[in-house]
Formats: C-alpha cells, sequence, structure tokens
C-alpha cells in the first residue's frame, strides 16, 4: 500500500509532444517589455547590417567520380574520385578511400586518401593513410608515421617577410621539380 498518490502516465500529443502532468501548476504567461527608449533613438538612422561571413563546405561523396575544376572560398572535402585543380582559399580534404588528381592551391590540405599532383598550401597534414604523389610547397606540414609520399618538398622557409606577415592571403606558388607527372 502506498503513502502518496502515484501521478497518472501522461496522455500522448497528437504530434509527439510530452504534456505535464494534469497535477502541475500552470505557468503564468511572460510579461511583456515595453520599449521605453528615448524618442531621439528612434529617430537615428540603423545601422547597417554587416554581411554574415559563412565558409561553406562542398562534398563529393563516396562513390561519385567527378572531373573539372573547383575554385572558389569555401572549403572541400573528396570523398570520392576527382579529377582536375582545386583553388580555394578555405580548407580541402581529402578523405579515406578518396582519390584526386590533379594540382591544389588551398588554406589547409588534409590528405587521408591518395592525392596525385602538387600541393601550394599554408599548412598540410598527411595522415597515416595519406598518399601524396606530387611536389609539396606549404608554410607548415605535418606527416603522421604510415603515410607515403613521393615528390618533393619546401616547407618552412617563411622569413617573417612574406605575404602572410603583411595579411595578404595569396598562397604558395607550385613550381614542378621534374618528378616524371604531367602539369
Amino acid at each position: 500500500m502506498a503513502l502518496w498518490k502515484e501521478p497518472a502516465p501522461a496522455a500522448a500529443s497528437p504530434i509527439g509532444i510530452a504534456r505535464p502532468p494534469a497535477d502541475t501548476p500552470a505557468r503564468p504567461a511572460p510579461e511583456r517589455i515595453e520599449n521605453t527608449a528615448a524618442p531621439a533613438a528612434a529617430s537615428a538612422p540603423a545601422a547597417r547590417p554587416q554581411p554574415r561571413q559563412e565558409t561553406r563546405e562542398s562534398l563529393i561523396a563516396a562513390g561519385l567520380s567527378i572531373e573539372g575544376k573547383i575554385q572558389g572560398t569555401g572549403h572541400v572535402r573528396i570523398a570520392g574520385a576527382f579529377k582536375g585543380d582545386v583553388h580555394v582559399e578555405g580548407n580541402l580534404s581529402i578523405e579515406p578511400g578518396a582519390k584526386h588528381q590533379g594540382e591544389v592551391r588551398a588554406g589547409t590540405v588534409t590528405v587521408s586518401g591518395e592525392l596525385t599532383g602538387n600541393i601550394g598550401a599554408r599548412h598540410v597534414d598527411v595522415t597515416p593513410s595519406g598518399v601524396i604523389i606530387g611536389d609539396v610547397k606549404a608554410d607548415t606540414i605535418t606527416v603522421a608515421s604510415g603515410s607515403r609520399m613521393r615528390g618533393h618538398v619546401e616547407f618552412g622557409w617563411g622569413d617573417g617577410s612574406g605575404s602572410h606577415a603583411r595579411g595578404e592571403s595569396t598562397l604558395a606558388r607550385i613550381e614542378p621539380k621534374g618528378n616524371g607527372l604531367p602539369s
């Protein structure tokens, strides 16, 4: 025998929203706050809203094979196969199992799949499953144990007087060093 009253199970709402038990007290409605700003502020011109700087990511999904050129300001993630140049101000990510053939210029390049072509970037990150066949020119590079690369690498030559130190967003220029790849 219970000494307290068991609450009845809440009846299901027709749209799937749980209702509070019947013995729950109702909440008071929130008070409305009136605008008491000075009239002079209301007559001042409204400041223009600044455009939002959203960086979007484009995806080439696994199972897709695309040939062409990608150029723009957003991020690109390749999980399928892409043949062509990628020149973006954002980041490029080549997922495990993905294949990319072509020149790359991007802010940060993460290679977890296979990239055949030259890279120019501020930072290159090669994961354990990453394969690069081509030349790399970057400010910084991180290479994980187990990754593979065939080509020429230049990094760390920024002396503080380059375009990045002045706040410019130009990317490293790629100059093939004769690794046997077509340009």
